[in-house]
Order: C-alpha cells, then structure tokens, then sequence
C-alpha cells in the first residue's frame, strides 16, 4: 500500500493530536478519537472525491462546489 503525500500528512497530524490529548485523557481513548479521526476524515475525502468525479462533465463551482452546467454555476449564478 503506497502512501500519498497528503496521507503521510494527515497521520503525522494526527500523531500529533493523539500526544497532544494524552496529558488530559488516558492514552486508550487518545488513540481511539485519533483512529475515529483518521477514519472520519478519509471518508469525508473519499465522498467529496466521489461527488467531485460525479460532476466531471463541466466541472464544479470553486466558491459553493455545486455542479457547473452551461459554463455556470446555478448557485451564484442566480444572485448575480
């Protein structure tokens, strides 16, 4: 299993976060809210990815992230 950057990134982050919480909880739950954590956010990227690859036709608005058709955005189109 090869590692992203950003993989990499978000464990050490996350290492960071468990020491962190060790002086005020036992480090059995530390490690537990870090594992949640670790999980939680890989399905959150993982749903975006999914949403994101969904839209591909046009693509996806950069400041409301609704799915652009006819080059716009109905979202912030509609208020201008």
């Amino acid at each position: 299993m090869a590692f992203e950057k950003r993989e990499i990134i978000l464990i050490v982050g996350i290492l960071f976060l468990m020491i962190g919480m060790m002086p005020f909880i036992a480090p059995i739950y530390a490690v537990i809210i870090a594992i949640a954590i670790y999980f939680g956010v890989r399905v959150l990227v993982g749903r975006r990815k999914r949403q994101i690859q969904k839209s591909i036709g046009e693509g996806v608005c950069a400041v409301c992230g609704e799915k652009i058709v006819e080059s716009k955005c109905s979202n912030c189109d509609e208020t201008k």
